[in-house]
């Protein structure tokens, strides 16, 4: 009787630390990056009243990327005491030992300073506040250990794109824009609530902190008052800018999509809370595609 022997592929080790780092990055869970995406081209199609340039549109979408990467990396190098014992969290790359920290701490500044070099393709006002979207983003992780508001600390995190889409294309931030950026912030702290609520047993029993825990049996409440509040805002850009039907109807199907949630999470399971902030997407994309159907078919002045 003969035997065939099989030969194990040897994997080189680049490419180990490769896929490590594109774990690490989150390459492989592009949700965090299109949450980020969406208000961003918000505030480029507003600020443009249409399609923006393309060289700017390039350089922000980019860098939505980048900047989402890098803050996964600053994240999970902050929770590297807590990751390891979190059951969603405890097979990163960081919080198995696979990556270590000053490998974290180099990939956030490589991922930092390309996002920088683009930044400095566009006007002086948008490098200034780049350096304030730098500061949001690295300090963001260290929240959740000192008050229950990381979420908030989020959406001024995640919404930078906003201020810094309209200063590229108009060179300022009028009054819209940040009446646009606290939209965001409300929608970010909603949806990331949603996410807290997976790990709210695990984040009590560490000692970590979220507007989960901190709105505890109200939770549903509080997420419903702020996607209430964050669709006011959004109802108070499309009237200052004299947007149209198609813009009330990209509000009107996120709004349907919102209520979809409840019906999701209502039972507060963690898988099925997981899915209503995952679900948050197709919002973001249902209020783009109402700024973008109704800045391109608006009749011409």
């Amino acid at each position: 009787m003969s035997y065939e022997r099989f030969e194990v592929p040897i994997i080189p080790a680049w490419k180990t630390r490769l896929s490590l780092y594109w774990q690490l990055v989150r390459g492989d869970r592009p949700i965090g990056w299109l949450l980020l995406l969406w208000p961003t081209w918000w505030g480029l199609w507003l600020a443009a009243e249409g399609m923006p340039p393309w060289w700017t549109l390039v350089v922000f979408t980019l860098g939505v990327w980048l900047t989402r990467s890098a803050g996964c990396v600053i994240n999970d190098y902050a929770d590297r005491w807590l990751d390891p014992h979190v059951e969603r969290t405890k097979g990163r790359p960081l919080a198995t030992g696979a990556v270590r920290g000053r490998e974290a701490l180099a990939v956030f500044a490589v991922l930092m300073l390309v996002a920088f070099g683009l930044v400095l393709t566009l006007n002086r006002l948008t490098v200034y506040l780049s350096f304030i979207g730098v500061l949001l983003a690295a300090s963001y992780p260290y929240l959740k250990r000192h008050t229950y508001l990381p979420q908030v600390y989020l959406g001024l995190a995640f919404g930078w794109g906003i201020p810094m889409a309209f200063a590229a294309i108009r060179g300022e931030v009028p009054p819209v824009a940040w009446l646009l950026y606290v939209a965001n912030i409300l929608w970010s702290t909603a949806y990331d609530t949603w996410y807290a609520m997976v790990d709210r047993d695990d984040d009590l029993r560490m000692g970590s902190k979220s507007t989960a825990i901190l709105f505890g049996d109200l939770d549903l409440v509080a997420i419903g008052v702020l996607y209430g509040l964050f669709f006011i805002a959004l109802a108070l850009v499309g009237q200052r800018t004299g947007l149209g039907t198609y813009y009330w109807a990209g509000l009107a199907a996120a709004a349907v999509l919102v209520a979809y949630e409840f019906v999701i999470a209502r039972s507060r399971q963690r898988e099925a809370c997981f899915r209503a902030f995952l679900h948050n997407h197709w919002v973001g994309l249902a209020v783009f595609a109402g700024f973008a159907a109704d800045l391109a078919l608006r009749p011409a002045a």
